[in-house]
């Protein structure tokens, strides 16, 4: 088949969330076979130039460059309309043109969009079939920012997702199959009642890239890994510095937390005055960092869909101590594959208990790595991928003639 594949961060190299779901799409689809086609946006000259390593992935793609204040400004334009504001963050008039250009002169069997922030490209295309992995909800995502800010910002939040709510509807149903990430995710975009198709299939892990090793680990040693210049793990480090890490310290002051992740602000940084804490900022691989730790850990209050980081680490043979929250997105078990909790003190003990226990450390350790290898395989969730194309690309054959 022939697939336009349309993606709201260019997808190559594949080192965070937003990249490394389509990649392994893009990458499955043209090892099946398929001619693929990318279509996305960087946001300066150097994201442009590294993407360019896609190419032995696809057969060709395009890529247009946008600046963030010009994209922030289209962001403000949009506030007073009924379009979200994070559209008009993805909008780039080049990139419309040029897709416009490709659906005109060139037959595509399937059109695939990942996230609904730059469905609007294609969404009034109707020459084949097309497909919407929304991935996660957004709207639900800056729904659950608004308890997080001051009045009157909070209200805005919850405006941009009201709107950005009303724009997935109405986006769903101008495709043939609309899927997410996980479950959770799956019923959110039910709950909306589209009345089309819809899916979901999971995120995978590289397990040989994230793969256990013989080298010891520090047993006072806690790890938080995440780009530092994302709002949901910047608010939970804040909360977890400020109510959980005295408590570990009062009982283990020998303990170490490393918070390792690109782009720290200075709120973040200044977190390494405090004791016992270490802030790395960007790294050229996480994962020595996560095989030293005795766990890592994911204590967000704002979460949708999978934390690559979670799956990653459960890789590697490292225990990760998560929210409830964010555990929702991962097919483990808690208690069993994976620790969670609700309040400072649930965390504190949490973490002590993989700490003080070798024997605890090791059995999370080995209930991790077998769940993700089970459970978290590209290659099944690649199959899953297949089917949901194969159905929609003949169910749009069977219906258009």
């Amino acid at each position: 088949m022939k697939i336009l594949y349309v993606c709201h961060r260019f997808p190559f190299p594949p080192k965070r969330g937003g990249k490394i779901r389509p990649f392994n799409m893009i990458r499955h689809l043209t090892e099946q076979g398929h001619e693929v086609v990318v279509a996305s946006l960087a946001r300066d000259a150097a994201e442009a130039k590294e993407g360019e390593g896609i190419a032995p992935h696809c057969a060709r793609f395009m890529v247009e460059t946008v600046r963030n204040p010009v994209q922030g400004a289209k962001m403000v334009l949009n506030l007073p309309r009924r379009t979200p504001s994070s559209m008009g963050f993805f909008h780039s008039a080049k990139l419309a043109r040029r897709i416009a250009d490709e659906l005109a002169t060139n037959s595509y069997d399937l059109v695939f969009v990942h996230c609904s922030s730059v469905a609007q490209y294609v969404e009034h295309h109707t020459g084949c079939a097309k497909i919407l992995d929304f991935g996660d909800m957004d709207s639900q995502k800056w729904i659950s920012y608004g308890p997080m800010k001051p009045f009157p910002l909070s209200l805005g939040y919850y405006y941009e997702g009201f709107k950005m709510q009303l724009a997935e509807l109405a986006l769903s149903q101008r495709f043939d199959t609309c899927t997410a990430t996980t479950r959770a995710e799956l019923a959110t975009l039910q709950g909306l009642n589209p009345g089309v198709h819809s899916d979901w299939f999971p995120n995978g892990v590289d397990a040989k890239k994230f793969s256990p090793t013989d080298e010891p680990y520090d047993p006072n040693t806690i790890v938080f890994i995440g780009r530092m210049d994302y709002y949901p793990n910047q608010e939970c480090m804040f909360d977890f510095t400020k109510n959980t890490w005295p408590l570990l310290l009062k009982r283990r002051p020998e303990l170490k937390l490393v918070i390792v992740g690109a782009d720290p602000s200075k709120e973040v940084l200044a977190l390494g005055k405090l004791p016992g804490i270490t802030v790395t900022g960007s790294v050229p691989e996480v994962q020595p960092y996560v095989r030293k730790a005795v766990c890592t850990i994911a204590p967000l209050n704002i979460a949708r869909g999978t934390q690559n980081k979670i799956l990653e680490a459960l890789a590697m043979g490292v225990p990760t101590v998560s929210s409830v929250l964010a555990a929702g997105g991962v097919d483990a078990v808690p208690g069993e594959h994976i620790l969670t909790a609700s309040s400072p003190h649930e965390y504190a003990e949490a973490i002590l208990r993989l700490v003080e226990s070798p024997e605890e450390r090791k059995r999370f350790s080995e209930a991790g790595r077998a769940r993700m290898l089970s459970h978290h395989s590209w290659s099944s969730s690649m199959k899953r991928l297949d089917g949901i194309i194969h159905e929609t690309v003949e169910r749009y054959r069977r219906d258009h003639g």
